[in-house]
């Protein structure tokens, strides 16, 4: 074989090898965007770019071959446009567990009195209370404990193995309907998280509403909103060493709701 061959048949490879890793880097770089922590204002745009850049060319040896491209034509344009939503769709899952933590935070906020403790979220690119940003924070310290990013890494891989690139998403509105699911199971957690907290401080609050009808010589009220803050605290200390298991269980299902987005 001459050079002139050579060097030709190892550009055709090149730009084929660029190609498997532009078409899955779509998919990647929707998830990353789209997910929670990563994909969020406090981490630079170009850092997220080079992570997904990364992770598609770890990936990309692993998956079958992209379907040959003729140019831009309207299959071109389906295929990318069904590349980012099912990488969105399965960042949008992940981000709907955190915000059950956030919910939780808001709901035990109401009860301790700090509603109007309100300061800009970086995270969540809005503004939100101290709690639901403590519980935002939780969520994160628990999703890297419990190896969620490995997970994340092979729901992506799986997704690639059930619905290659190129293959028809013939079931899209069954596979989107889960997010609907699980956002009722995201509401439920939220609630059941910030509950034990509630039922105290309600009757924190309940107890020195009877002590002022009794006793308003004492002023209780003005007592009730730093003894609800101190009570608030103390709970959110004993609830933050039993939140891995519920947490556990919000984080498996919204995998189990990104593998059957995934599915064909």
């Amino acid at each position: 074989m001459d050079p002139a061959t050579a060097t030709l048949i190892d550009g055709q490879q090149a730009f084929g090898m660029i190609g498997t890793v532009m078409w899955t880097m779509l998919r990647t770089g929707a998830m990353l965007m789209a997910m929670p922590l990563v994909g969020t204002r406090a981490v630079p745009v170009r850092v997220r770019v080079l992570l997904a850049g990364a992770l598609a060319m770890a990936i990309a040896p692993l998956l079958p071959p992209p379907p040959a491209s003729a140019g831009i034509d309207a299959a071109t344009v389906l295929g990318v446009a069904r590349e980012v939503a099912l990488g969105v769709a399965m960042g949008f899952v992940l981000r709907l567990v955190f915000e059950a933590g956030a919910v939780a935070g808001e709901l035990v906020s109401q009860g301790m009195g700090l509603a109007f403790a309100q300061m800009n979220d970086p995270l969540r690119g809005t503004s939100s209370g101290v709690v639901a940003q403590w519980f935002y924070l939780a969520f994160g310290l628990l999703f890297f404990a419990a190896d969620g990013h490995l997970a994340m890494v092979a729901l992506l891989v799986r997704s690639y193995q059930a619905l290659p690139v190129g293959t028809p998403w013939s079931d899209a509105a069954g596979s989107l309907g889960s997010i609907v699911e699980l956002f009722g199971v995201v509401l439920r957690g939220g609630l059941l998280l910030a509950l034990p907290v509630m039922v105290a401080l309600l009757a924190t609050n309940l107890a020195f509403g009877v002590l002022a009808r009794a006793a308003p010589a004492l002023n209780p009220i003005q007592l009730g909103l730093p003894v609800a803050v101190l009570m608030g605290l103390f709970l959110l200390a004993a609830l933050a060493g039993e939140l891995a298991t519920p947490v556990q269980r919000l984080f498996d299902a919204a995998f189990e709701a990104g593998a059957r987005v995934s599915s064909p």
